[in-house]
């Protein structure tokens, strides 16, 4: 009986015992190089001289920091640390001597950083610390943003790119970051976003850029790139944002483009662009924004743009297009915004523009339309002051609208000539008088005002 009694003592002593060992396990701690690799970045970049004491376990629930994420290990009980927020409140802010930390790069669990209004006081470039052997590397990290840093200067060292081979998001924008692009950049096979933006970028865009089959969103916006766009970029099959605007490109687009029929955004404006716009063009059935102003084009209005049924924006205002406005610019009923504003466009305004139930900004301004403007009260009312047609000396208004003139920055249309749709006859606009329409007898204004239209005299 004896035996029976010690033997269901250690049965029931047996699960207590496993319970404690468990509990023994450190499994609210950080790996304790990992700890000191983060301790040396805090110590880099935050203002905090008590960052050590404050948060003896940075990763802790109960005691975390606000600018860290972490997570436990699979293979250990150690949190490690995900994701790292600097630059703005309430993520710790970074002090006036704060340099790039190269030692994000030794956090081997690291995911996610963000380096936003962090480098604003001292110059820094970006560097990447090297291990034991004295080369980098491999790194976990799949998002690198660095926005909005002045002081970030020098060139981007191409050892980044084989350091980050997991890199899927790199943004590296408003910074003071200057030189080329280094081709090594193709070497980025996960990447999905690239955005190097606002920057002092100079040299040719990379060929080897294009190698990035995976892109989504490509942003070069705003830089000094020279040359023109590679014809490769066609093999960017996936890409839905395409951003070149504001550098120093030349040439024609490549017809390549026609080929990235997943493109929804295109911005190609204050450039040196000329000539036609790629034959296969309408094949971008998903583009809804087509920005191509400020470009040399010299050629005239192309109907391609018309063919692009998902178009809520074209703006191709500067760029010396001639000819009439295609009259198929009135099937792109989902457009909000037309910008054709100093070109040197002829001809009538087409009809159906009135009929887009959706525009809301209409600039037609400084071309050498003419006729009679085809709105009614109710398109004119609706746009107001989102709709420009000044500077067309040859434009006029319906004299039943005689009102809407001034605001339109334009004269009402005289009798002789109120056929506008006859191709064969000019308009001549009224000459004024003292800011008043003239050529018209009082009997002739007292019918046209009381609704009875143009009656013969």
């Amino acid at each position: 009986m004896l035996i029976i009694l010690l033997f269901l003592l250690l049965l029931t002593c047996h699960p207590r015992h496993v319970t404690t060992t468990n509990h023994l396990q450190p499994v609210d701690t950080m790996d304790p190089s990992e700890l000191q690799t983060l301790y040396s970045i805090m110590e880099t970049l935050s203002l905090d001289q008590k960052w050590r004491l404050n948060y003896p376990n940075p990763c802790k629930p109960s005691t975390s920091w606000v600018g860290i994420e972490c997570k436990r290990g699979v293979t250990d009980s150690h949190l490690h640390v995900t994701r790292l927020d600097f630059g703005t409140s309430p993520n710790p802010t970074c002090k006036n001597t704060a340099t790039f930390p190269s030692q994000i790069f030794q956090l081997p669990y690291l995911q996610s950083v963000f380096f936003f209004q962090c480098f604003t006081k001292t110059k820094t470039t970006i560097s990447v610390s090297k291990n034991r052997t004295g080369s980098p590397g491999p790194s976990s990290l799949q998002q690198l943003s660095l926005r909005s840093n002045p002081s970030l200067v020098g060139s981007i060292p191409s050892q980044l790119f084989s350091h980050l081979s997991s890199l899927q998001i790199l943004t590296i924008s408003q910074t003071r970051i200057s030189g080329r692009i280094p081709p090594e950049i193709s070497q980025l096979s996960s990447l999905v976003h690239l955005d190097l933006s606002y920057n002092q970028l100079t040299g040719a865009i990379p060929v080897e850029l294009c190698k990035l089959r995976n892109l989504v969103g490509l942003d070069l916006s705003y830089n000094s790139l020279t040359g023109p766009v590679p014809n490769a970029i066609g093999q960017l099959g996936m890409l839905q944002k395409l951003d070149f605007s504001s550098n120093l490109l030349t040439g024609s687009v490549p017809n390549s483009v026609e080929k990235l029929t997943s493109l929804v955004f295109m911005a190609l404006s204050n450039n040196g662009f000329h000539g036609k716009p790629p034959v296969g063009l309408a094949n971008l059935k998903g583009l809804e924004y087509l920005i191509m102003e400020n470009n040399p084009m010299s050629t005239e209005l192309p109907m391609e743009f018309g063919h692009l049924p998902k178009l809520q924006e074209l703006r191709l205002a500067d760029s010396g297009y001639s000819g009439e406005i295609p009259a198929i610019f009135s099937q792109l009923s989902n457009l909000t915004t037309l910008s054709l504003q100093n070109n040197r466009l002829t001809g009538n305004i087409p009809l159906g523009l009135g009929n887009l139930s959706h525009i809301y900004h209409l600039n037609l301004s400084k071309n050498w339309l003419s006729g009679e403007i085809p709105f009614d009260s109710g398109f004119l009312k609706r746009l107001g002051k989102n709709l420009d047609l000044s500077g067309n000396g040859q434009l006029c208004l319906n004299p039943l609208q005689a009102y809407d003139s001034m605001k339109l920055g334009v004269d009402v249309c005289n009798r002789s000539n109120a056929r506008v749709g006859n191709s064969s006859s000019r308009i001549q606009p009224l000459k004024k008088s003292g800011g008043r329409v003239v050529e018209f007898s009082r009997p002739a204004l007292f019918f046209m005002f009381l609704g009875l239209g143009c009656v013969g005299i």
